[in-house]
């Protein structure tokens, strides 16, 4: 891969906001500026009436929160959407999380990744499957896993109509490699079985400090670079990376071995417009059960999203 400006590979993550304070984010992201690094932070952007089994940080519940996401996204950052709220949404729901976020920065999200406790969530659970793989799935989840609704017309979860207007990429598979292009050599690509999202891409695993520096070891990030690949992390910045007060030692001295290498680090957005400037790749039956085959094998080892 010939990444822009002589850079040898690309880096990036998508944050999703779970479990994640205000001084967790001023701290985590503060740090990621002063190293160069520019990602894509996660929101919700309304709070929600209903109970949730989540925690986070809403652009509902602190104007100052509101403020300082208008300073990152003005310091290089992206602000992408992990559903509406922390909880199930109706259509009228979702729609107003779209407008609130648009309204408060200007735009609509141009990348999403769904919460796991939201069933309007998008081609999400099993549906995220086909044929055998569905079932193996439903099998290994011991039908446990929630449904999601967001691509079901006349279900009043239904919003895929919407993301097709108002989203350009959504997150799917995540595999147990720094290497995501080498995971998903397809991404950004559309998928004829899932029509009503107009890109895909793929995350390398990372949803905790520990997984996250599992994934992003030294020799991981020689390899990455040997290989010239592109590396799309998942992660909750909430989890794990700030507490008592100060930042994760390990995760301070990894990413400032990695911020050392030549990588291009620029938001997920940013690095998918260079993969497809023109359009995604149409993905064939074949890339589609290569995607799903090895994304289950990364469920059974990981049991992670």
């Amino acid at each position: 891969m010939q990444w822009p400006d002589g850079k040898a590979f690309a880096f990036t993550i998508f944050d999703d906001p779970d479990g994640q304070t205000f001084a967790a984010a001023r701290e985590v992201y503060a740090f990621l500026k002063d190293l160069g690094f520019r990602t894509t932070k996660g929101i919700w952007p309304t709070r929600g009436k209903q109970p949730s089994s989540d925690q986070g940080t809403t652009c509902d519940d602190d104007p100052a929160y509101v403020q300082w996401l208008l300073e990152l996204q003005a310091s290089g950052f992206e602000l992408g959407y992990h559903n509406a709220t922390l909880h199930t949404s109706a259509r009228q729901e979702t729609i107003a999380g779209l407008d609130r976020f648009a309204a408060l920065f200007g735009h609509d999200p141009r990348a999403m990744a769904n919460h796991y406790d939201c069933q309007e969530s998008i081609y999400w659970g099993a549906d995220r499957l086909t044929g055998p793989y569905r079932l193996l799935y439903k099998l290994l989840t011991y039908g446990k896993d929630r449904s999601s609704w967001g691509h079901v017309a006349d279900h009043p979860y239904f919003w895929g109509d919407i993301c097709r207007q108002r989203i350009k990429y959504v997150r799917n598979f995540v595999y147990g490699t720094i290497n995501t292009t080498a995971a998903c050599p397809w991404m950004p690509y559309y998928d004829p079985a899932r029509p009503l999202v107009n890109s895909w891409y793929a995350s390398s695993e990372g949803a905790n400090i520990e997984s996250f520096l599992a994934r992003i070891t030294e020799p991981a990030q020689e390899s990455l670079e040997a290989e010239r690949g592109g590396c799309i992390m998942y992660t909750h910045f909430g989890h794990g990376y700030y507490q008592d007060g100060k930042l994760d030692v390990r995760f301070r001295k990894t990413m400032e071995q990695l911020a050392r290498r030549n990588g291009w680090f620029v938001p997920v957005t940013t690095f998918l417009d260079y993969l497809a400037p023109d359009q995604p790749h149409l993905l064939t039956d074949s890339e589609r059960r290569s995607l799903e085959r090895r994304w289950l094998m990364h469920k059974i080892r990981f049991g992670t999203a």
